[in-house]
């Protein structure tokens, strides 16, 4: 008893952690402010007393997170939840059609990869679009997608090294997602039903923690931390933002871009370490739809792909047999091999 005790007390302790964060609401600001290119970056914001204790209280966070939950939680940490895992079989299928009606979405409206790359004024930006149009379809059809995600992961970095490594980067939780699929593709059965060995799913589950986490921290760092003007600018035009003003709690707004910016790297950094992913995704949720009582249907397809890897977290994470891999990190490889094996 005192041992189960135990275990509860650590998950609400971790679980607290995440609450008694603020989560602003998380919408890319390159997305609805106009021009947002005439915002410098200015580094030394990140490097404020205020911002600087942030991001050193968001790192203790994370190793905390991830501590808490090696030593001393259950895995899966909800076992309420454990009917999601019974999607594990289904969710590279239900994760390819998130990417493909994103895809899609972002060719037809002049975009490539996310709503904040317009590739009009590109060589071949015509191109481009036509290629990511059809890989969405591809991606939604569901049939042979390996060659597919292959493509777009080749492709991707190569036309995004164009705009720049910031570009890159931000849309590099697309980019996760189809290496993921390239490691586990749907499968010709019924529904794209799939059960791949532990090995690749673990190594596939890495490729999508990093690419989102990668893109969430990036976004922190290129949209507030690092460029408070552009956040400021997003203030302005979208006050409803501030969710401590909603709240009665009147922040100076460089305060507030500093906790937010703060919020999503601690989301990212979640991620990355796959530890609690079904606490995480629960809480991670919130701001990604908080943002679409204000910005509607760019929101929600932008943040597709982002949907995607939260579906495809919290199932693996509910399922007994793979939850183990979410967390997988290469650095812990002996200590995993000591583990019994777990079922593919």
């Amino acid at each position: 008893m005192k041992r189960i005790l135990g275990r509860c007390g650590a998950l609400a302790a971790a679980v607290g952690v995440l609450l008694a964060v603020p989560a602003p609401a998380s919408a890319h600001e390159k997305w609805f402010v106009p021009d947002p290119g005439a915002y410098p970056t200015d580094w030394s914001f990140a490097l404020r007393p205020l911002t600087l204790a942030l991001l050193l209280a968001v790192v203790a966070v994370t190793l905390l997170w991830r501590h808490v939950a090696v030593r001393y939680l259950p895995v899966p940490e909800l076992r309420v939840l454990g009917f999601l895992g019974r999607l594990v079989p289904y969710v590279p299928r239900l994760l390819a059609i998130h990417l493909g009606v994103s895809l899609l979405a972002a060719a037809v409206s002049g975009h490539f990869l996310t709503h904040d790359l317009d590739v009009d004024d590109l060589a071949g930006g015509s191109t481009l679009l036509l290629l990511e149009g059809a890989l969405g379809i591809w991606f939604i059809t569901g049939i042979r997608l390996r060659p597919a995600a292959v493509l777009l992961a080749l492709a991707g970095p190569l036309a995004l090294l164009v705009t720049g490594p910031v570009g890159l980067l931000s849309a590099m939780d697309l980019l996760g997602v189809a290496v993921f699929l390239a490691f586990v593709p749907p499968s010709d059965a019924a529904f794209g039903r799939v059960e791949p060995d532990a090995v690749t799913l673990r190594r596939g589950l890495l490729a999508l923690r990093l690419g989102a986490g990668g893109a969430l921290i990036t976004l922190a760092f290129a949209e507030k931390l690092a460029n408070p003007a552009l956040a400021r600018e997003t203030l302005r035009l979208f006050p409803h933002l501030d969710v401590f003003a909603l709240v009665g709690i009147h922040l100076p707004a460089d305060s507030f871009i500093a906790v937010a910016g703060a919020t999503e790297l601690l989301f990212g950094l979640l991620v990355i370490s796959g530890a609690l992913p079904q606490v995480a995704v629960l809480v991670a949720g919130i701001p990604f739809n908080a943002t679409l009582l204000l910005f509607g249907g760019t929101e929600m397809l932008g943040h597709l792909p982002v949907y995607g890897v939260f579906l495809t977290l919290l199932a693996y994470g509910s399922n007994r047999g793979t939850a183990e891999l979410v967390r997988w990190l290469p650095a812990l490889r002996r200590r995993a091999a000591r583990r019994p094996a777990l079922a593919g």
